[in-house]
């Protein structure tokens, strides 16, 4: 070969590499024009993600707040972070406020007051999955918790939980909904995610005698009724035994609000200066694990409603489940009865009773009694707001109970301010949809700007009339929530401008509408 030969074949080699490497760069532009082009429409039209700025979900979605636990018991709960009240602009969320003088909050098990007197780091808002234009091929469900555009300003979203669908006639009548009249059930997981820890007996103070409890020194809840018969255990005080000879003599303990977190509807993650206005919410569950000994013993619950007494009960020996009430006055009417395979002695059994939305709903290990009350308004009796419920535990037997807690259920307030005027939307009198109206809530009820108070109309395109105030119009629904996937992670060290550390035990799926039914 000659040498003028090897140098053509060397530069027209040199020339097609560099026409492969422009070929690749043009396939590489290609792939990310085309690859954001995709994200692009896959965030405008299937998915994107939102932060949580505000409270007004808490506790199902948490903005800014404080991760705090009990100095005393050692609870977990959150307060919210309110940036104007620290003298930040709305969107801002620091590192941590260190301040002479900090919010007061209560644990929502033991009821301890506390003032934090260091720095407290802030955490940020849940960031979650909003699934959009989902609602172009399904119809929303009630229940969903959804993004839309806030009707006076469609340039802000908001989200809240759809609580009336168009055409319906929607109200809100001691904490719960009713719509066309009957009261509204939440469906399982929902309901699930709604329950309000009202105290836990996991969770015992380490001081009871600091005056600091509901403003006086703490002491067992569950203790009047015949508690004498009751015993709490000597090396680990979160369990109760119970060895009553007799078998059949009954023995109750009745839970003190007086000592214990009353029954109002309060939120840890708000202030608590309001506590004490808040109304009752009577919709209530215990939950505990019984260790029976006896198989002549039982296990019981009894919950009160407005002036009834509703009970459950399962007896050993025979394995039967009864459900019966008891009006004021009145001697006790079964309701409802189960006949279940008599349950093992010496094994930890799951027990649950439930008074919400007009059910009763007893369980005892995987066996389930469920009572339906009625949807009507008066079908769970008269209507008494000034009544406290009342919640005790009995038994007969040789029992052992661990994991000892009650909880309540969501409330939705009528009144925008503790003891305030109830001039609310749907709350003086039924509030109907139009067509392609919703009606949407927030279930940190007390602390949330929704439909109830909304005062000004609704922004329309232009030539287009306003919309109805207290509603929002099909046209400004954004989509569903789906998941939250950040939130609020953890900072590696305290300083550390941002949390990477990845929370995953709270990276959960937001649940909605559903056709299950407790």
């Amino acid at each position: 070969m000659s040498l003028e030969r090897g140098e053509k074949n060397s530069s027209e080699a040199k020339v097609r590499r560099k026409k492969d490497r422009a070929a690749e760069i043009a396939d590489t532009f290609e792939w990310l024009i085309t690859a954001f082009i995709l994200a692009f429409v896959f965030r405008a039209f299937v998915m994107e993600a939102f932060r949580i700025p505000t409270g007004s979900m808490a506790d199902t979605l948490k903005g800014a707040h404080f991760r705090l636990r009990c100095r005393q018991c050692g609870y977990k709960y959150e307060y919210g972070f309110n940036p104007r009240k620290y003298g930040f602009h709305e969107d801002y969320v620091p590192r941590s406020i260190d301040l002479p003088s900090y919010p007061i909050t209560r644990c929502p098990s033991c009821g301890n007051y506390r003032r934090v007197s260091r720095a407290i780091p802030v955490a940020n808002g849940d960031r979650i999955l909003v699934l959009k234009c989902i609602y172009q091929f399904f119809k929303p469900k009630q229940w969903d918790v959804i993004v839309f555009k806030n009707p006076p300003e469609p340039e802000i979203n908001y989200i809240k939980r759809l609580i009336g669908l168009p055409g319906e006639t929607v109200q809100i009548i001691d904490g719960d909904i009713y719509v066309n009249g009957q009261i509204s059930r939440k469906p399982p997981k929902v309901q699930k995610e709604l329950w309000t820890p009202v105290y836990d007996n996991d969770y015992q103070p380490v001081n009871p005698f600091e005056p600091t409890f509901n403003h006086h020194g703490w002491d067992q809840p569950f203790g009047s009724g015949s508690f004498p018969k009751w015993e709490i255990d000597k090396d680990s005080p979160t369990l109760f035994h119970l060895d009553n000879s007799p078998a059949d003599e009954i023995s109750t303990m009745e839970y003190s609000t007086s000592i214990g977190n009353d029954f109002r509807a309060t939120y840890a993650y708000d202030e608590v200066g309001d506590y004490g206005g808040m109304p009752y919410c009577s919709d209530l569950m215990v939950r505990f694990y019984c260790l029976a000994s006896d198989p002549q013993g039982s296990i019981g619950i009894s919950l009160s409603k407005y002036e009834t007494t509703y009970r459950a009960k399962v007896y050993f020996s025979s394995g039967v489940i009864v459900v019966t009430k008891q009006e004021k006055g009145k001697e006790p009417v079964e309701l409802a009865g189960l006949s279940i395979k008599p349950p093992a002695m010496n094994k930890h059994t799951l027990v649950k009773f439930a008074n919400v939305d007009h059910q009763l709903i007893f369980q005892f290990g995987s066996e389930k009694l469920t009572y339906d009350l009625g949807r009507g308004l008066g079908d769970a009796g008269r209507i008494r707001t000034d009544i406290p419920p009342r919640l005790e535990i009995s038994g007969s037997g040789k029992l052992a109970l661990s994991h000892v807690a009650v909880f309540r259920d969501i409330y939705y307030t009528t009144s925008k301010y503790a003891n305030g005027p109830q001039n609310g939307r749907a709350i003086d009198k039924p509030f109907t949809l139009g067509q392609d109206e919703f009606f949407v809530l927030g279930d940190n009820s007390p602390n949330s700007e929704d439909c109830r108070w909304w005062t000004r109309e609704g922004l329309a395109n232009k030539g287009l009339s306003p919309y109805r105030v207290g509603i929002v119009p099909r046209d400004y629904l954004v989509g569903k929530a789906l998941f939250v996937y950040w939130p609020s992670g953890f900072r590696p060290v305290p300083k550390f401008p941002i949390g990477i550390i990845p929370n995953i035990g709270r990276m959960r799926f937001i649940y909605g509408g559903s056709n299950e039914k407790l």
